[in-house]
């Protein structure tokens, strides 16, 4: 059961969420490349406006962004539910397991480390779309410099760097839609950063009680030990992982003007 509903919640993954998303009264776009036209249109006619706020059209495909990603990151948190409970049922059996073939552990080894890793790429999954809710606008900039741009595009790209560079170098004042674009990048990167911490304070509780559990199997035990030592190991590793990632994204929290820049000159 649990396999048919992780199998079903991928797929769900894979093509629900445009649909979820179109139901807003906006509707939605066919496909990636409409959806980067839209937002290429839009955001030139934003920053030709020479104002704060969205303009209809901009404000129409960052509603859209943000219902798509709140989608995808409630199908992919049920998903890594899912998963987590059938990993747990995996490594069980394979514990009890002492009475089977060799054949028969093996299988059940290698079903869990498979269902452990997609458990570990789903809830990279899940922050990486919990991001995207929080601050759509910047997730949607890379379809702005990502590929071919020309015409009114690419001038407004061009001044928008220029406005960056300006802002950085001669603390020129920069202009609105400038200044909503560097607090949400600023959001985006501060939104990361709270998730990530979040779940390196739940890995390292994880490593913990794995330890914990450890040094008080038997040695006598010795499957339940590399079971609950390589977890142990692996929570440990992903939490240093995910610290890292605290780090680099307080880091352009803080400072989030250089990296935009960065962004749009290619080097992000």
């Amino acid at each position: 059961m649990l396999v048919a509903l992780a199998v079903a919640l991928v797929a769900a993954f894979v093509v629900a969420p445009r649909t979820l998303a179109a139901s807003g009264p906006d509707g939605g776009f066919v496909d990636k490349r409409d959806l980067t036209e839209a937002l290429r249109e839009a955001f030139v006619d934003y920053w030709s406006s020479g104002d704060r706020d969205f303009s209809p059209g901009l404000e129409g495909v960052v509603d859209y962004w943000f219902r798509y990603h709140v989608a995808k990151a409630v199908i992919a948190a049920i998903l890594l539910i899912v998963l987590a409970a059938l990993g747990v049922l995996l490594w069980k059996a394979f514990l009890r397991a002492g009475g089977l073939g060799a054949e028969r552990r093996a299988a059940l080894a290698s079903a869990g480390v498979l269902v452990t890793m997609l458990a570990v790429f789903t809830s990279a999954t899940v922050m990486a779309n919990v991001q995207g809710a929080v601050a759509p606008f910047a997730s949607l900039l890379p379809m702005l410099a990502v590929g071919e741009t020309d015409g009114e595009l690419a001038d407004t790209l061009d001044q928008v760097r220029q406005r960056l560079a300006d802002s950085l170098s001669g603390g020129d004042q920069a202009p609105p839609a400038l200044e909503v674009m560097i607090s949400d990048f600023s959001r985006y990167h501060v939104a990361m950063a709270v998730v990530a911490a979040i779940v390196a304070v739940v890995l390292i509780g994880m490593s913990v009680v794995l330890w914990k559990r450890f040094a008080r199997t038997g040695s006598s035990d010795r499957r339940t030990r590399r079971v609950l030592g390589s977890f142990g190991v692996l929570s440990a590793l992903l939490s240093l992982v995910v610290i890292v990632v605290v780090v680099a994204n307080t880091t352009t929290a803080a400072d989030p003007a250089p990296a935009l820049l960065a962004f749009f000159e290619g080097g992000w």
